[in-house]
């Protein structure tokens, strides 16, 4: 591809100096307005596009790959999950596809810490009062929630997130303890003064706090099921910021709602936008429009990142952050 001017459709609105350096590098496509494509419009774009620019709202599965038709090159995914992408079909039509891994680490585990705070302080809550001037003023026994410092943490998957997080609650007073697909090194354990559980049933069961920071797979769908949320405390709380189909939401509902888990902090959600309407009615539930990883400084980086991906084939090389279906 090296010397051509590549043709590149980007399926959403970008940051504007994403979209500009994009201008001036390619033979660019770009969204008038911030509309998801419908199924037909991504895969006419795949079928004129030698690169096409998703991100975690376009599912692209393997029927629509087979219409794209022979121009389409690489799909350089807007984002580091590529779940929503039938990566394996992809390569076997000669499709690359890259994403954009660790940029969006420090501000993921920033809204961990801020979901954790806003369910066991009842932030929302009290903000709701303020904002519908229903305050009677103060009481000693008013809007009481929980201290974070001296909290067990349980985090679900230890990567990049998952080890972020770990230091900014170390540094908020909390105990640290994981389980992950592979224990971390002595050494890491060490900075991190995490303890490892090989068992998530007998970790869960001890934790005051569970976050979830591991990825969507066929292995990770409905980790924490049914079974798995009643191994946990009364008065513990979840947090999840990964992806909503690690969790059986409509089994978190109900559970809720009963109070056999005393709150959650979710920033995913099993259906997309679909959000169970009973989740949505509940106090003890925290709950956010996928905000984890918006804010500017992380989303220019993901679009410099997919510039890099996409600059790197066009000159016939192999993109930095390619993904393998051995990968997943």
């Amino acid at each position: 591809m090296a010397g051509e001017r590549l043709s590149v459709v980007v399926t959403r609105r970008l940051p504007e100096a994403v979209e500009t350096r994009m201008s001036e590098l390619f033979d660019v496509e770009l969204r008038e307005d911030d509309r998801a494509m419908s199924r037909e419009e991504l895969v006419a774009a795949m079928a004129r596009a030698d690169v096409l620019v998703p991100c975690i709202a376009d599912k692209i599965d393997g029927g629509m790959l087979g219409q794209a038709g022979e121009r389409l090159k690489l799909i350089a995914n807007y984002g580091a999950g590529v779940d929503h992408v039938d990566v394996s079909t992809a390569r076997q039509r000669g499709i690359l596809v890259s994403n954009t891994p660790g940029v969006m680490t420090d501000d993921t585990a920033d809204m961990v810490m801020a979901l954790m705070l806003g369910v066991l302080r009842r932030v929302p809550e009290g903000m709701g009062v303020m904002q519908q001037g229903n305050w009677e003023g103060w009481s000693p026994t008013a809007f009481m929630g929980g201290r974070i410092a001296g909290k067990r943490l349980g985090i679900l998957g230890m990567g990049r997130i998952g080890q972020a997080v770990a230091r900014r609650a170390a540094a908020f007073g909390m105990q640290v303890h994981y389980h992950n697909r592979r224990r971390l090194h002595v050494d890491t354990e060490a900075e991190l003064q995490a303890t490892y559980w090989e068992s998530l049933d007998q970790m869960i069961a001890r934790m005051d706090v569970v976050s979830v920071n591991c990825p969507h797979t066929p292995s990770t769908f409905h980790l924490m099921n049914a079974r798995r949320l009643k191994l946990m405390k009364p008065e513990a709380v979840i947090v999840n910021t990964s992806r909503g189909e690690v969790i059986d939401e409509n089994a978190l509902t109900r559970m809720l709602r009963a109070g056999e888990i005393a709150g959650a902090g979710l920033d995913v959600f099993e259906k997309g936008r679909e959000v169970n309407p009973r989740l949505r009615e509940l106090p003890n539930a925290v709950l956010l429009p996928h905000m984890g990883s918006a804010t500017r400084e992380g989303r220019i980086e993901m679009g410099e990142k997919v510039l890099i991906n996409i600059k790197t084939f066009a000159d016939g090389h192999r993109p930095p952050d390619l993904v393998v279906p051995s990968m997943l």
